[in-house]
């Protein structure tokens, strides 16, 4: 089954107003370089959602949130909830990210109650799984990764995990220049996809699409997206310019 490769930018907590606008004008007027057959979604702090919707609205580009609360309203100062996201135009959501669970102590129980109300509201969650550096260097790789995947996935009905992006970050390759090899990424992938047939069925497994996160650059793009289990990319650093996340979905073909 051919999976739709799906490249996504997380711009974390930065840029202005002014920037985030421009960054967004950007990439929609550099798309002529980007097959149409890739989807593509972008995602801006909270608070700059709204004028980046405006941007994107009717273009190739989708919208995406950094995360959001699995209530759906009521005294949670500080929170987003799913239909708020859904109301500004957001078709995605970031859930779980190596940084949510290692500096703000997110645990899989709330990545999958996360996962679900975005389900609900119709919001397609990019859901994180990845190892530390520490936790590679130890061999626990597969091991981790199969604990956040069926402690962040695991209770979903078949019907919901198809619509799922499942992202994974090695944690030591965020930010950090570091990339896994392809092979290394596609061990890990491969790994995944099967996960995904034990527990979801085949059918789930050849549609779910598996996005890799981790120092993603146009330089590395076209081999880690030739991976045979490597379906996209979840970009941090290398979308916040316009050249250089659209040269990754240039890629992606």
């Amino acid at each position: 089954m051919s999976r739709k490769p799906f490249i996504a930018g997380n711009w974390k907590m930065n840029l202005t107003r002014a920037e985030s606008v421009a960054l967004a004008q950007g990439v929609v007027n550099g798309l002529g370089g980007v097959s149409s057959g890739v989807e593509l979604a972008i995602c801006p702090p909270f608070v700059y959602l709204d004028a980046v919707a405006a941007v994107v609205k009717g273009s190739q580009v989708g919208l995406g949130a950094q995360n959001l609360y699995f209530e759906g309203n009521g005294a949670f100062t500080g929170e987003v909830s799913a239909a708020m996201l859904t109301d500004i135009g957001c078709r995605y959501v970031i859930i779980g990210h190596s940084e949510r669970r290692a500096l703000l102590g997110e645990t899989d129980s709330v990545v999958f109650k996360k996962t679900r109300a975005a389900l609900a509201a119709g919001l397609t969650p990019i859901v994180c799984v990845g190892e530390t550096l520490e936790q590679r260097e130890q061999g626990k790789t597969s091991e981790v990764v199969r604990s956040q995947f069926l402690g962040s996935l695991g209770e979903l009905t078949a019907e919901e995990a198809a619509r799922v992006v499942l992202a994974y970050e090695p944690v030591w390759a965020i930010g950090t220049g570091k990339v896994a090899t392809p092979q290394q990424a596609e061990e890990v992938h491969a790994d995944l996809r099967q996960l995904i047939t034990s527990h979801f069925g085949q059918a789930i497994a050849d549609g779910m699409r598996i996005q890799y996160g981790g120092s993603v650059k146009p330089d590395n793009a076209k081999e880690l997206l030739g991976q045979p289990n490597i379906d996209g990319a979840l970009v941090g650093g290398a979308s916040l310019k316009a050249e250089s996340f659209l040269g990754i979905a240039a890629a992606a073909v």
